[in-house]
């Protein structure tokens, strides 16, 4: 019952560092920069390395360094993509904002 749960948290940091390495790519270079949040290429880098370690996880059943990459995972998550998200200029910004 305890190694289904760490499979589950194992599995939720893989889905969550994907979603990020795929942000981390579709976001423009400039953005980080411009936002100052380091660079495309270090949060890439960051992201891949979290992606890989919670695959690793998932399938070998053994996490011992998930936790360092679901931290570079949440502060990318929930610190630099609001920052960069609203620099790109998307296609859905009205005058006032996203509509």
């Amino acid at each position: 019952m305890f190694g289904l749960i760490w499979q589950l948290i194992y599995l939720v940091t893989f889905v969550a560092s994907l979603f990020a390495l795929i942000e981390a790519l579709r976001t423009p270079a400039a953005a980080f920069e411009l936002m100052d949040k380091q660079t495309k290429k270090l949060w890439v880098i960051l992201t891949g390395v979290a992606t890989g370690l919670s695959a690793l996880a998932v399938f070998s059943g053994t996490g011992m360094f998930v936790i360092l990459g679901l931290v570079a995972t949440l502060i990318f998550l929930l610190d630099v993509r609001p920052a960069v998200k609203g620099v790109g200029g998307g296609r859905n910004q009205g005058p006032y904002g996203p509509w």
